[in-house]
């Protein structure tokens, strides 16, 4: 069995450490649950279709999805999404549905406490 290789994004490991500290200052347990489903290996990271927000997601709705937002499905209600990557089509998407795409760490300036915050994925 070979030895888990550490994580070399520097700008990953900076979010993973400010979603730590937001958690301890905020008492935000939120934070802490996405910081370490990204401490993962990204092979295990969520992958979240717009198919599956539409389904899933009430609209008006605050996600963060702990990893990719990809752009397969339709998608008919105004969400704001946050994720760690997501790709071009997913972003004109959900723009052309109302939405919005931000960075987790956006989010997290915009809302210490995670209330009202959902995790997809």
């Amino acid at each position: 069995m070979s030895k888990p290789v550490p994580k070399s994004n520097p700008f990953l490991l900076a979010l993973i450490d400010d979603l730590k500290t937001a958690s301890r200052e905020n008492e935000a347990p939120i934070w802490r649950d996405v910081a370490l489903r990204l401490s993962r290996p990204s092979r295990v990271w969520a992958e979240v279709n717009l198919s599956r927000l539409e389904r899933h997601a009430e609209d008006g709705e605050v996600v963060v999805i702990p990893g990719k937002l990809l752009g397969t499905g339709r998608l008919t209600k105004a969400l704001r999404i946050s994720a760690f990557q997501s790709s071009e089509a997913a972003r004109t998407l959900v723009e052309a549905a109302g939405g919005q795409v931000l960075a987790i760490r956006d989010l997290v300036k915009e809302n210490p406490r995670g209330s009202g915050v959902r995790i997809m994925g």
